[in-house]
């Protein structure tokens, strides 16, 4: 998990202003309830990585089923929720439901055979309802120790990456659109050098963690110069790392990220500017940048920790596909998974709840929460730039998870971190492909 962005929840509320924490009563949804049966006395437990602010919105949101059914619901939340999880399934004493953030973990569990399979209807309910349904059915199917595939993560809270982040001041005043293809935006950051402008802030600099917010940049791109089941094969190394396909991703960032007249302070600068630094240029005055490719959390690292988002001076918009492929609108993101550790009718009706559109508004009124239900009423969303990058994720095509949390921890967090970072300072993409497959056959 990179630079513990999870963590960032609480000034994430900060950043979008969210007034939905003093609703009265959450559970008062555009959206009523269906029938999901009567538990009296019944108890779920569950075990995650959610706490504070993130906690009490989870509790918040499973009141309303605790209303419906009668049941009751009792969670514990733990940064050491990875470790915890292993040696409590291990040890016979899981859950009736774990919420993993790291799907490769889940996958883990799944083929020891400490989870159970949600079904059928519910794989097929979130392919018809999610935006990009197929996309997180397939992030939650995993082999058993058989081989044997089943549905065993249901997609529940989603993180979103795919963003530019711009000023609408700035951006007025120069004339430019919001572009909408990729060739767009190649042909805006080429207007911005010709007006003697700026057009990105780059920095990927971030301690121990350097270099991730480059594989973030190679993800998004993957995305867009790639098939979708390439990028799957690019995560398993099926398709080695330098590979044609990943080495033109690569040479495409480059594009962006060691030109000179694109990038504030040179494409020298990049290695050493830190991440949570880069996109302060947006608000200096002159402007130093134009725009900062960065994940939703980020107005926390704004001057005025997010106020600029809620008060006009940021937005972002969606970062766009190339208008010459075919491969639709991809979205790159994170989320949590619900899996089921232990059975019972109750919690079996819990994620029932989980599908009803009342589920995702009771959290979208809180904030922190999107989701790709295509039912959920847009207008729950606690802040208008919620409700848009909600609908980003619902018009998305395809979704894939951040590659390098699902890749081995020494590529992931280790080679893919580190040889990025040698590319920012230099190194040719081929020789960095070959580094990192490198590290790959390594582990092999």
């Amino acid at each position: 998990m990179k630079f513990g962005l999870k963590s960032l929840s609480g000034a994430i509320v900060a950043a979008f202003a969210v007034s939905g924490m003093a609703q009265a009563d959450v559970c008062d949804t555009p959206s009523k309830l269906g029938d999901l049966g009567k538990f009296e006395g019944e108890v779920i437990t569950i075990a995650g990585s959610m706490e504070g602010k993130d906690e009490e919105m989870l509790t918040n949101t499973l009141s309303c089923f605790e209303k419906a059914t009668g049941a009751t619901v009792k969670y514990s939340g733990s940064r050491d929720f990875a470790a915890l999880i292993v040696a409590d399934m291990r040890s016979g004493n899981a859950p009736n439901i774990a919420i993993f953030p790291q799907p490769g973990l889940a996958g883990d569990m799944a083929k020891e055979g400490h989870l159970t399979p949600l079904g059928d209807e519910l794989s097929s309910w979130m392919a018809d309802n999610y935006g990009a349904g197929q996309s997180w059915v397939d992030l939650g199917t995993y082999a058993d120790a058989d081989g044997n595939k089943a549905f065993y993560g249901f997609a529940f809270k989603k993180d979103l990456k795919s963003l530019v982040w711009y000023s609408p001041e700035q951006f007025e005043d120069n004339g430019y659109e919001i572009p909408t293809t990729m060739e767009e935006l190649i042909a805006l950051s080429d207007q911005m050098v010709a007006d003697g402008n700026t057009p990105w802030c780059i920095g990927v600099e971030s301690g121990n963690a350097t270099g991730w917010t480059a594989t973030d940049w190679m993800e998004d791109l993957m995305l867009r110069t790639t098939t979708p089941e390439n990028y799957d094969r690019w995560v398993s190394n099926d398709l080695p790392f330098n590979s044609p396909e990943v080495i033109n991703a690569m040479e495409v960032y480059g594009q962006f990220s060691r030109n000179d007249d694109y990038v504030a302070g040179g494409a020298s600068s990049v290695a050493t500017t830190f991440f949570g630094d880069a996109p302060k240029g947006l608000f200096s005055s002159p402007a130093s940048c134009m725009m900062h490719r960065q994940a939703s959390f980020i107005p926390a690292f704004f001057p005025k920790k997010g106020e600029e988002v809620a008060n006009g001076e940021a937005d972002f918009f969606y970062f766009p596909p190339y208008a010459s492929s075919d491969l639709g609108n991809p979205v790159l993101g994170a989320g949590t998974l619900w899996t089921m550790a232990k059975d019972s009718p109750a919690t079996r009706a819990l994620f029932q709840f989980l599908t009803e559109a009342s589920a995702h508004e009771a959290w979208m009124s809180q904030g922190t929460f999107l989701t790709a239900h295509k039912g959920a009423n847009l207008d729950a969303y606690a802040t208008p730039a919620l409700r848009k990058q909600g609908e980003i994720l619902v018009n998305a095509t395809t979704f894939r998870f951040d590659a390098s949390d699902l890749m081995p921890g020494a590529i992931g967090a280790g080679a893919f971190w580190s040889e990025m970072t040698a590319f920012a300072n230099g190194q040719d993409a081929k020789t960095t492909a070959d580094n990192i497959q490198a590290a790959w056959d390594a582990i092999k």
